[in-house]
């Protein structure tokens, strides 16, 4: 295949299992500035991308999200970075903005080397008392509700394979 994006695209997977390096400066703003660039409706630019780097908060979130999830393991996998997504809920289009900003989010990490994943329970997390609490301690307005958090970090051993796709996934009208 000769291009580029479109190999990213394909052999992007979802990392699982993190060392513990943290991801460089340059990488991240790269991998932000990508998420800056998604597509959304009328370009309102409703996203807000929450870069948690320090431990501690880190943990505060993980707990977070493996309660709502009704578990103890962590849902980051040990990832370092947590970028919690979120969009402004009073954009009729701030789920697939947030979507669309995940979405290149992951495929930029893809294309500098490092893994990344896509967790659930961002909705909820902003819904919590404990979480809202954060949002506004760190000058999130109240109308950003989470769409999703993509871990980001250094890949422990190999990526995963690449599985077959659906055969019946495409449908043409000619």
């Amino acid at each position: 295949m000769s291009n580029t994006m479109i190999e990213t695209i394909i052999r992007r997977r979802s990392v699982k299992k993190y060392t513990s390096e943290s991801v460089s400066e340059a990488d991240l703003e790269q991998i932000l500035r990508a998420g800056q660039y998604a597509p959304s409706g009328r370009n309102l630019m409703a996203t807000k991308f929450v870069v948690v780097q320090n431990p501690d908060v880190r943990e505060q979130l993980s707990k977070m999200n493996a309660a709502i999830m009704g578990v103890e393991a962590d849902p980051f996998y040990g990832a370092p970075v947590v970028i919690w997504v979120l969009a402004d809920r009073t954009v009729h289009t701030y789920v697939e903005d947030g979507s669309l900003a995940i979405g290149n989010l992951l495929l930029a990490a893809h294309a500098l080397g490092l893994g990344s994943c896509w967790i659930h329970r961002a909705k909820e997390m902003s819904e919590l008392p404990e979480g809202r609490a954060l949002l506004r301690q760190w000058g999130v307005p109240d109308d950003y509700i989470g769409v999703g958090c993509c871990i980001l970090g250094h890949a422990a051993g190999e990526m995963p394979e690449q599985k077959p796709r659906k055969s019946d996934q495409i449908v043409f009208v000619k």
